[in-house]
């Protein structure tokens, strides 16, 4: 976390609409005030840039001691491995250095009996920054609720997300909204007199990017990081949960896909990710198409994505224009028999609905992405290419074989996996 204050009055808009209220900082005797702020060490660097492109001569943030906000004696506990003097650190060391210099901690025993055995618990950052690994990990956000059920009767969780120039805070926002564990969401960053209106706080800035991630499944990165012993969680409670139940799903969609039913079992085709090594290349993700409607007839065929303007067939619906919104992603995805995805987030999001889905992998380490996960089985595509470029820098007329492996990926394969669940 970083402490800091701000040079004049400003409000910073959310892309939600919420305001975030900055005040000059006042001096008073004590310094749990208004007017000294909490935030990550991502979302002060984002402040920063916001203040440069407004004035930077008469907005600016300047650091507050934070050993001194620290001692005030209504400052909440702090749970799980510590993140003190973050900012020093980050700019000073190498953040996997600082988190391993912490060693494991037991969250039981950070806890405190409470007089009226409640317990109010922010978290300062979200616990992710893609669709994939924010699903992902607030599995161990329930766990962590769970537990905390386990000992006090009431458990309040609010989270504070990066909001100061994040265009996606309300895609995010979306999906913690979504978990029924949660009390409320709010854009960072908070002031120090809110902040100690809390019992115990979880820091997780800059946590995702340690080598914890890269060693252990998300679920159990985070269970590590809260002082949760992930060896010691059963496995099956690692599953991924979301209520879409309020969502406000247009009728039109709805409609589509009651119509689609009528035509046999849906198949949610989602060939392409952002990154495209992930993805299928276009011309074999239109022939893979096209060999599962040919072999199989009780199948109907859907996508979100845009593949091919000229494509046809009276078991394919292009859902483009209808999914416009994560929401109305997750709504299709709950409502399919079966999925057939890149390495995207929508396997993160069908585990949620317990939905049959083969999910093809390009990297080697894919086996950690869906260990927890039942209703995923993965089909690996190994890279067979090969680069005969004498140079540094790639030539593609000089690499060969690349599509070798894409070529042995037939539909009977997944189809027959799909039917094995």
């Amino acid at each position: 976390m970083i402490f800091f204050r701000v040079s004049c009055n400003i409000n910073i808009k959310a892309t939600d609409g919420s305001m975030v209220s900055y005040y000059k900082f006042r001096r008073p005797s004590e310094l749990n005030n208004e007017t000294a702020y909490i935030t990550t060490y991502e979302d002060f660097l984002d402040l920063e840039s916001v203040f440069n492109r407004i004035d930077k001569e008469k907005y600016f943030a300047k650091l507050l001691n934070e050993e001194n906000i620290r001692s005030i004696e209504e400052f909440p506990l702090e749970l799980g491995i510590p993140n003190k003097n973050e900012y020093l650190y980050k700019n000073n060391y190498k953040i996997d250095e600082y988190f391993f210099e912490n060693t494991k901690v037991d969250i039981f025993q950070q806890l405190k009996k409470n007089k009226n055995d409640e317990i109010n618990l922010v978290i300062i950052g979200g616990l992710g920054k893609t669709i994939s690994e924010m699903i992902a990990s607030t599995t161990a956000l329930r766990i962590l609720y769970n537990k905390l059920c386990e000992i006090y009767k009431s458990v309040k969780i609010d989270i504070y997300l990066n909001a100061s120039n994040n265009s996606f805070y309300s895609r995010d926002k979306s999906i913690y909204k979504k978990l029924n564990f949660l009390n409320n969401i709010y854009p960072l960053s908070i002031s120090v007199k809110n902040f100690t209106q809390y019992d115990y706080f979880i820091d997780t800035s800059s946590f995702i990017n340690t080598t914890y991630f890269r060693e252990l499944n998300y679920v159990d990165a985070w269970l590590y990081k809260f002082g949760i012993d992930y060896k010691s969680v059963d496995a099956k409670l690692k599953y991924n949960e979301l209520d879409i139940s309020s969502l406000d799903i247009k009728k039109s969609l709805i409609d589509t896909i009651n119509n689609a039913r009528k035509k046999g079992k849906l198949l949610l085709y989602h060939p392409y990710s952002a990154n495209a090594k992930k993805s299928i290349p276009q011309t074999y993700a239109l022939s893979l198409l096209r060999d599962i409607l040919q072999k199989n007839d009780d199948y109907v065929v859907i996508s979100t994505l845009s593949l091919d303007s000229k494509f046809k067939d009276d078991r394919f619906i292009d859902l483009t224009k209808e999914s416009k919104t994560l929401n109305d992603f997750m709504f299709i995805i709950s409502q399919m028999d079966g999925i057939l995805t890149a390495d995207t987030a929508t396997f993160h999001i069908s585990d949620a609905f317990m939905i049959p889905t083969v999910a093809i992998f390009t990297i080697e380490d894919y086996e950690k992405e869906i260990k927890y996960y039942n209703f995923v089985k993965s089909i690996f595509i190994k890279d067979e290419s090969k680069n005969l470029s004498k140079f540094i820098f790639d030539n593609e007329d000089l690499t060969f074989y690349r599509f070798e492996s894409w070529k042995k990926l037939k539909a009977k394969q997944i189809i027959k996996l799909l039917e094995s669940f």
